[in-house]
Formats: C-alpha cells, sequence, structure tokens
C-alpha cells in the first residue's frame, strides 16, 4: 500500500513538507475536512519523528491562518448584527487563561472537529499568541494518537486474521440489519 502512495509523490523531500504544509493550511480554513490523509503522506514518505514534526507544523499554521480569517470574518458579521447567544457572549468575556486551558483540552479531543476549536476561541478575546501555543500543545497528543495509529495499519499483518475480521464483520451487519428490522 505504501508503494502506491510513494509512486505519485514527487521525489523532492522539501516539496513533499511543503505541499502537506500547505494543504493543511487549506483544510484548516475549511474546517470540516479531516487532515489524516495528509499525516499518511509524511509517515509514508518521511521517517517518523520527522512525519510528526512536519504534521505539527502544519496543523499548527493551519490553525493560526484560519483562526486570524475566522476572526476578520466574525468581527465583519458581528459589527453589523448584534450576537445574542449567551454562549456566545460568555465565550467573549471568559478570561485568556480559561480560553487557554480550554483549547488545549478541546484539542487533545481527537472527535472534535478542529474548525469547531478555532472558531469557537476566535469568537472569544484571546489574542494569536497564546491561542497559537495553547492549540499547538493541545494537537501534539492527538497528532501522536494518530501518527501511531496510521502506523500501526501499515505495518499490520492480516494473514491469519483476513478471515476472521470478514466473518466478524458479516455477523456485526446480520445483527445490526436485525434489529433494524425489528424496530419497523
Amino acid at each position: 500500500m505504501k508503494n502506491i502512495f510513494i509512486e505519485y509523490l514527487p521525489g523532492n523531500p522539501i516539496v513533499i513538507a511543503a505541499v502537506t504544509i500547505i494543504a493543511n493550511i487549506i483544510i484548516a480554513i475549511f474546517g470540516v475536512i479531516p487532515s489524516a490523509f495528509l499525516t499518511t503522506i509524511n509517515i509514508i514518505y518521511f521517517d517518523l519523528k520527522l512525519a510528526i514534526i512536519i504534521s505539527i507544523i502544519g496543523e499548527s499554521l493551519g490553525a493560526i491562518v484560519s483562526f486570524i480569517l475566522y476572526r476578520k470574518g466574525l468581527k465583519r458579521f458581528t459589527a453589523k448584527y448584534k450576537i445574542k447567544s449567551h454562549f456566545l457572549k460568555k465565550l467573549q468575556n471568559t478570561t485568556e487563561f480559561n480560553a487557554v486551558i480550554l483549547i488545549i483540552l478541546l484539542r487533545i479531543l481527537p472527535f472534535i472537529p478542529s474548525g469547531a476549536v478555532t472558531l469557537t476561541a476566535a469568537v472569544g478575546s484571546i489574542r494569536i499568541i497564546p491561542f497559537t501555543i495553547a492549540s499547538t500543545i493541545g494537537k501534539i497528543p492527538s497528532l501522536l494518537i494518530e501518527v501511531y495509529s496510521i502506523n500501526k495499519v501499515f505495518n499490520i499483518n492480516l494473514s491469519g486474521w483476513k478471515e476472521t475480521i470478514i466473518y466478524c464483520s458479516i455477523i456485526l451487519l446480520l445483527i445490526y440489519i436485525l434489529k433494524e428490522f425489528k424496530k419497523r
């Protein structure tokens, strides 16, 4: 599987690193697209330590750029419309220390979209430097989990397990279908 990816990548490691970092920034701006495939490219092409470093740089720069863009967009929006949400008003008035802690905790959780965390921070009053530090610190553990998981998938040996996985999948699918059928 690794060979399929390597075949289509350019030969220059600096180009690959730059492309994955720029792609991370673009993905962060959109806020809903997962970036795991970029981490996968980094793992395939670079050694594990360098893949982690490049992924962290890409995620951090993506968070910074999207934070700046979100904040600018929100300032234009809030200038035209009055914020009525109690939650958003509370976010705007939270202390920077509490915002930093919240950002770190939300970044650590891998199932919370990065765009949602960045947008929430952009609504608040946190400055760019504390946001950058908190965002990067919080993103490191989830990136390490992501890198570890992807690396394990590439190195998995399914020779004796293929049939078991297929049978278990079929059984789970049948159980699901039966439960849905009983509901109706």
